[in-house]
């Protein structure tokens, strides 16, 4: 129980990588806050399966007063733990994808993936700060996009690449209260959201092996890990870099 005595919000978290997150940093010990856009049901089913250590906080990321509405969500579920308005951990992993190429990026996408990405990502964690405790944690998670050419999904990769640099300011920004500011950055996982092109399709999954050092397909524990590990006190002196969790891809 690493992170007893800890609270944790993690955007994103009725699914895939999120989801595995919350149940990770929750059975480390921490308070988790599960945010969810629209899946209420998904939602509950992941504070279900956490127990008592957790709760569901609904915004819809991206939309006016998101941040507003995500944060009055996450009091009204620290109150209802008998918990401070303080937490130790954000983890911002909620996002869209834009699987296109430049041709056809329209600007209805660009502004969308912009606004949820990158957007909420900055907003977010800036309505965090004040009650981030001192020695905290912020982790975002990015991508390999930013190191592996992305012409497929060029924006998506953009929104990525403009977190890192983030990450990088506010880890010098945050140094002096002890608070380390990390991203970790997935490759391929095997969520819903590539479960179209890659489930039940054996030539699919063997090339996604084959793009991975390790020979396989990440799974979002995978990730989870490496969240938990920049979460932990084993993580203090590790402050604005990218993990990569890759599994390392094209190497």
């Amino acid at each position: 129980m690493t992170l007893a005595g800890k609270t944790a919000l993690v955007t994103g978290a009725s699914r895939g990588i999120g989801r595995a997150v919350a149940e990770r940093l929750a059975a480390d010990g921490a308070l988790v806050a599960v945010g969810y856009a629209q899946d209420e049901t998904a939602a509950k089913e992941v504070v279900t399966a956490i127990g008592g250590r957790a709760f569901a906080v609904q915004a819809r990321l991206g939309a006016e007063g998101d941040v507003d509405t995500l944060f009055a969500a996450l009091d009204r579920g620290l109150r209802e733990h008998g918990a401070g308005r303080e937490i130790d951990i954000l983890v911002n992993n909620a996002g869209v994808a834009a699987p296109v190429t430049i041709e056809d990026v329209t600007p209805a996408l660009y502004d969308e993936v912009f606004a949820v990405n990158t957007r909420a990502t900055f907003f977010t964690t800036q309505r965090a700060l004040s009650r981030l405790r001192d020695g905290g944690r912020v982790i975002n998670i990015t991508s390999g996009a930013t190191r592996i050419a992305f012409p497929e999904g060029i924006a998506y990769a953009m929104t990525k690449g403009a977190i890192e640099t983030f990450t990088l300011a506010l880890a010098q920004h945050l140094g002096p209260r002890g608070i380390t500011v990390n991203n970790v950055a997935p490759g391929i996982i095997d969520t819903d959201v590539n479960a179209d092109w890659l489930r039940g399709d054996p030539e699919a999954e063997a090339y996604a092996a084959s793009r991975a050092a390790l020979g396989r397909v990440g799974r979002p524990d995978d990730v989870a890990a490496a969240v938990a590990f920049l979460a932990s006190d084993d993580g203090r002196w590790v402050t604005g870099t990218t993990l990569d969790a890759t599994g390392g891809s094209h190497l």
